[in-house]
């Protein structure tokens, strides 16, 4: 399976956004001005090339992997294994699995690379490409054969799964490092600005944390390419992410992207093709100042912030109300009209 760059279109359309900001201004004059709301209920209407954005069978997909740079200790003490993480998540032992329920989003755990075995489950997808990646100190994390592997298998999820919006988390001991290294690699932001947890953080695992980092900068620094830049640092499930990312969008359908390792992921698949950043809103389920730097790096700010320290995809459960709400404006609140067309006149037949 391939996708083509030329068959993910751009969002840009002017006719269609201002039907858009004209159909809201109408709405306003009866309901006052929503605040951002409204901007994203533009963007919908243009993810879907419609005046009337709905969305159906709405997924969320948390990619698991181990790392080889975890034996380096740059984990902090007491971080719960990746299958004790997965295995929680599939219990419903987790704020993530939970809201997603009450939420309505289907939830999806992805065993991409877990160094242990994980037990069969109705909500495990077993995508195993490895137990766990290499050291990117010492070597490649993964070869190239592996990467396409991953992102292929990727590809296959989000060509399989139904609906037309798709959450994505990656979760994994090391899995916040790998990703700051991807993306490191790929815009030239200083590793640091990338890991530092702020004032609370124990200056001498930083300081032990960056010579590791550092040391695996060192060994690929001329390594230039997206996907070899993937493959010299990154974990199989930001290889998987990126398959997905690169579907979804060819489908026109809306990603929502929730923490550090999901923007490593859409920084490789935007140098694929980069109009998957039209499809994109951000989420954030930790105040990780990593994150808010990753952020920066695509000009963007997530829905929500409630100053959680949560596992990565919670922010998004919580903030697809928020969504829900903002395509509510467009096709539910209903302002005296006949049901009319889903898009201006000029671009199809009445009631399109």
């Amino acid at each position: 399976m391939s996708v083509n760059r030329s068959l993910i279109s751009p969002t840009a359309n002017p006719l269609l956004e201002q039907a858009l900001r004209e159909k809201l201004k109408r709405r306003s004059e009866v309901t006052g001005n929503l605040g951002e709301l409204e901007p994203l209920a533009v963007r919908l209407g243009l993810i879907q090339n419609t005046l009337k954005p709905r969305f159906s069978s709405p997924q969320i997909a948390l990619f698991a992997s181990d790392h080889g740079l975890a034996v380096d200790g740059i984990s902090p003490v007491g971080q719960p294994s990746t299958a004790r993480l997965v295995q929680n998540l599939l219990a419903s032992q987790l704020p993530v699995s939970v809201f997603a329920r009450i939420q309505g989003l289907e939830l999806s755990v992805v065993d991409c690379g877990v160094a242990e075995a994980v037990a069969p489950h109705p909500r495990l997808m077993a995508r195993k490409i490895a137990h766990g990646t290499r050291n990117a100190r010492v070597n490649v994390a993964m070869t190239l054969d592996q990467a396409h592997a991953a992102i292929r298998a990727g590809m296959e999820i989000a060509d399989a799964l139904p609906g037309n919006v798709i959450a994505c988390a990656g979760v994994g001991v090391g899995s916040h490092e790998s990703a700051a290294l991807v993306l490191s690699g790929l815009s030239g932001e200083p590793i640091r600005d990338l890991v530092f947890g702020g004032p609370g953080a124990r200056a001498d695992h930083e300081a032990r944390l960056l010579m590791v980092l550092q040391g695996a900068q060192g060994r690929h620094r001329d390594v230039t390419d997206p996907v070899e830049v993937l493959a010299a640092y990154g974990g199989f499930e930001i290889a998987m992410m990126v398959g997905v990312m690169l579907v979804a969008s060819s489908k026109r359908h809306l990603i929502m992207a929730d923490g550090v390792p999901a923007c490593a992921a859409l920084m490789v698949a935007s140098r694929i093709a980069p109009t998957v950043t039209d499809y994109c809103v951000f989420c954030r389920s930790h105040s990780h100042p990593g994150l808010t730097q990753t952020l920066g790096l695509f000009h963007a700010l997530a829905l929500l912030e409630l100053g959680m320290e949560s596992t990565d995809g919670t922010g998004a459960t919580l903030a697809w109300p928020l969504v829900r709400s903002a395509a509510a404006l467009l096709t539910e609140v209903a302002e005296g009209e006949d049901p009319g067309p889903s898009l201006p006149a000029e671009f199809g037949p009445a009631g399109a």
